[in-house]
């Protein structure tokens, strides 16, 4: 008996071993990986990423690459022409799922040409307003609105930004008439905010809780369904406005017909890093609702879903390519 659990420790021993000398030698990553950022470094999207990259273990270093130009398209036409080896990803946000109606000479689709891998997570926004516009509550600034023969004017990070969609979305179902300026950040925007040549920004969490807590702006409205945790106070604009949601997001895609197996390996290095509880406390601290072991398949239902919603928006306002 003792030499049968003798032979069956050796046996155990040796598909352990030969199963770890598998993972150590497997041929992916070859060298380090690049997750492109498709906007400037020190944003939002930006610090998730290097987040989320200093989590993941793998054999080599992944390197956070900013390509910005064009909203997102320069960064995002890099990693669609790039080798589908597995070495190369994109860091993609809501500005995904628009910009196949915001330009006319896209060399890509946003959906063809890209094969995603996993959802890092959702980042709700805030209805912020100039601490002298006279409104406490987003019914009163609807009714501003609606009383104002030239509408209010918002400020966003460009047409197509995650803060235009949550706007115009705004603008649609409360039936107001708002003016869009479109800036090159989110900061300049606020800026222009707190300096009252705006009436209202839908900011991101992960900066707009800064200024509310130093008290330069005023919240009036979460976009997410549920209130935030750290602005119980602050109600949501669906308590007002049903059915309403907006939000960004962060996924990671990779050139369409990348190898299976960096996808699958890439995706459980995600899923593992989102549950070390020091990223996932950093994460969180940004605004973030994690996603939980998301799969290629549910990112990519995410993504069509993100598409179907807001590319029809778009159209309705009148939004035309370049």
């Amino acid at each position: 008996m003792n030499v049968r659990i003798l032979l069956l420790a050796v046996v155990a021993a040796s598909v352990g071993f030969s199963v770890h000398a598998q993972q150590q030698t497997s041929s992916w990553p070859e060298r380090s990986v690049n997750f492109v950022v498709p906007y400037a470094a020190g944003g939002p999207t930006d610090v998730a990423a290097r987040i989320v990259a200093e989590a993941i273990a793998l054999r080599h270093r992944i390197i956070i690459e900013n390509v910005t130009g064009a909203g997102t398209v320069v960064g995002t036409t890099r990693v669609a022409k790039s080798p589908k080896d597995g070495h190369v990803f994109l860091v993609a946000t809501v500005a995904h799922a628009v910009n196949d109606v915001l330009y006319t000479n896209l060399t890509f689709d946003a959906m063809k040409d890209f094969d995603s891998v996993a959802l890092i997570g959702t980042v709700p926004q805030i209805v912020l307003v100039n601490k002298e516009l006279p409104v406490t509550s987003l019914a009163e600034l609807i009714q501003l609105a609606r009383s104002s023969p030239q509408g209010l004017s918002y400020g966003s990070t460009g047409i197509g930004s995650a803060q235009h969609l949550a706007a115009e979305l705004l603008k649609s179902m409360a039936e107001i008439n708002a003016i869009h300026v479109p800036y090159r950040g989110s900061a300049p925007a606020v800026t222009d905010l707190i300096g009252g040549r705006l009436d209202f920004v839908i900011d991101s969490a992960a900066t707009a809780l800064q200024h509310i807590k130093n008290g330069s702006v005023r919240a009036l409205a979460v976009t997410t369904q549920q209130r935030l945790p750290s602005l119980t106070q602050v109600p949501t604009v669906a308590e007002s406005l049903p059915g309403y949601e907006a939000y960004t997001w962060n996924a990671i895609l990779a050139p369409a017909g990348t190898e299976k197996k960096a996808l699958l390996a890439m995706n459980a290095a995600i899923n593992a890093a989102l549950e070390q509880p020091g990223t996932k406390s950093r994460l969180e601290e940004l605004g973030i609702t994690l996603a939980r072991s998301s799969t290629p398949e549910s990112t990519k239902s995410f993504v069509e879903s993100e598409v179907a919603k807001w590319q029809p928006l778009l159209k309705r306002a009148g939004v035309t390519p370049n």
